[in-house]
């Protein structure tokens, strides 16, 4: 696989999990869509760390995974709280953090 193959399915990933943000209603899509925009910069660290024949980009990786993995938890701990409260995950209903 070359850089060029890596960086497009890496931007096609980025695009998706951004319009995904954008276009949905659905705090659990949109949560979604954010952890494949993480992965969409986790696989150009590879790729850009694969080509220059460093470590970094793997080290990078790891990091936000980890973080990534915090955030899904504190997410859906929200989340839950959010339906529990108001029935509902649908973030045009959802306005009790806006003040």
């Amino acid at each position: 696989m070359t850089l060029h193959s890596v960086i497009l399915v890496a931007g096609i990933l980025f695009i998706t999990g951004f319009l995904g943000v954008l276009l949905r209603r659905n705090t659990l899509i949109v949560l979604m869509s954010v952890e494949l925009m993480l992965n969409a910069v986790n696989l150009a660290f590879v790729g850009f760390s694969r080509y220059n024949n460093t470590m970094d980009g793997a080290v990078f990786v790891f990091f936000i995974i980890t973080v990534a993995a915090a955030e899904v938890a504190v997410g859906l701990a929200i989340l839950v709280a959010l339906f529990r409260r108001r029935q509902t995950v649908m973030l045009d209903t959802i306005n009790q953090l806006k003040d």
